[in-house]
């Protein structure tokens, strides 16, 4: 046995939002003094666990950023839905040798970001699997049709009911993206993954969102239990409250010299995709009278900046969002808290059905619109961020939700959450 880590946190860092979720959790359990590891495959935002000053360990292969780039690419909602993400031994590989470091440190339980092999690693290992990055599609969600229709290209043709049917009722039972898990689970003798919707629980999946917004009572999705063949039995709900990034990186000399200067800023904080999206969004912006804050983060979009328009790299957005008058998101939770905890309102552009849910459950307080993502470079797009600039109830809204945000400790309410179910598991 190795040095004993009780709960390893684990992020998937090919992703910025998960990354920077996984270290508010981290900073939170070791603040309530439990035994806490951080471990990763590697990835494009792996530095920022360093710039936070955790230690942490790779396990498996080391993953490079231009292979989490690939595995992001490949994701749930982005990649073929007859894929999973990872090559069957690309991820046999990695569930080993997760198994291995948690039987190693006698780890009850994991808390991951995305990544995905602990689903198999976990039963593996025989410790407790923790999850936050369904965000709010769970069941709770699904059973009360609040998922809205999609928004890809192909769905406009789909009447209002049919669409919606699809999103709750139809899209989280399909077995997408589950092929290669199951493979992988016969093959080491565990339990599989019954469908899309179990593909993102964990046997403690944590809610991300207050009750208000949401629309679901605590004690309802609490009382939440599975039925039925499509999902793992063992399955619980429970609210942390919002969870965004707090990122210890500065705010780029040129970037504080941009949101100086007076008039009104739109904030692009788009992250896991395409130069090519972000280009578009930037486009359909400039024949407004404001300025446009691009975060670059991986990509290269140097030649976008001009009188009008900065670009960043990996921006604190919790210190920018205050600072600026409207967010252009692609409707992922941390970029959507990010903007409603600061009071500024959004446009989401959403590209799959998660980020459908965020975009429309911020948009039903009042505080956002949805532009769909093939209208990214239309005037659809001006118009609407025009029209939140220009409405003040749009802020009114947001500050609303602010408000509410403001009442809740999230990373505390998860942490908590995870010491209660690690107090009850058996050591490995």
């Amino acid at each position: 046995m190795g040095v004993e880590h009780q709960i390893v946190v684990m992020p998937h860092c090919g992703y910025l939002s998960e990354t920077s979720r996984m270290i508010e959790i981290h900073r939170a359990l070791a603040r309530r003094g439990a035994s806490v590891r951080m471990a990763t495959h590697g990835g494009t935002y792996e530095p920022l666990l360093s710039a936070a000053g955790i230690e942490y360990d790779i396990v498996g292969p080391h993953m490079s950023p231009r292979r989490s780039a690939e595995v992001v690419a490949n994701a749930t909602g982005l990649g073929d839905v007859r894929q999973s993400i990872y090559p069957d031994d690309e991820m046999e590989t990695y569930v080993r040798a997760e198994a291995e470091y948690f039987r190693t440190h006698g780890t009850r339980t994991v808390v991951t970001g995305y990544t995905l092999t602990t689903m198999l690693s976990t039963r593996l290992a025989g410790a407790a699997l923790v999850t936050e990055h369904a965000c709010c599609w769970v069941p709770a969600a699904f059973e009360r049709g609040l998922v809205p229709a999609p928004t890809f290209r192909a769905a406009r043709f789909l009447p209002g009911p049919v669409g919606r049917s699809l999103a709750n009722r139809v899209l989280p039972r399909t077995r997408f993206y589950c092929s290669g898990f199951n493979r992988v689970a016969a093959k080491l003798g565990v339990e599989g993954v019954p469908s899309l919707g179990a593909l993102v629980l964990g046997d403690l999946a944590l809610v991300p969102e207050v009750p208000e917004v949401f629309g679901v009572p605590a004690a309802e999705l609490e009382a939440w239990r599975p039925s039925g063949r499509h999902h793992r039995r063992t399955t619980r709900l429970r609210y942390s409250g919002p969870l965004y990034a707090h990122l210890d990186v500065p705010m780029p000399e040129h970037v504080r010299a941009f949101l100086d200067r007076p008039g009104p800023v739109v904030y692009v904080a788009v992250t896991s995709t395409s130069p090519r999206f972000v280009r578009r969004l930037v486009a359909a912006l400039r024949p407004l009278d404001v300025r446009v804050l691009v975060a670059g983060t991986v990509h290269d979009l140097g030649d976008l900046a001009d009188e009008q328009a900065c670009v960043g790299g990996v921006l604190p957005s919790h210190l920018v969002m205050p600072r600026v008058d409207l967010a252009v998101t692609a409707g992922g939770q941390g970029s959507v808290q990010t903007a409603l905890a600061a009071g500024t309102p959004l446009v989401g552009l959403p590209l799959h059905a998660e980020q459908d849910l965020n975009v429309a459950l911020a948009q039903r307080c009042g505080a956002a619109l949805l532009v769909e993502p093939w209208r990214a470079g239309t005037d659809r797009l001006t118009r609407a961020a025009g029209r939140v600039l220009a409405e003040p109830s749009f802020r009114a809204a947001a500050g609303h939700v602010r408000d509410l945000y403001a009442a809740v400790d999230g990373p505390g309410n998860a942490a908590e959450a995870v010491l209660e179910l690690t107090a009850h598991r058996s050591p490995v």
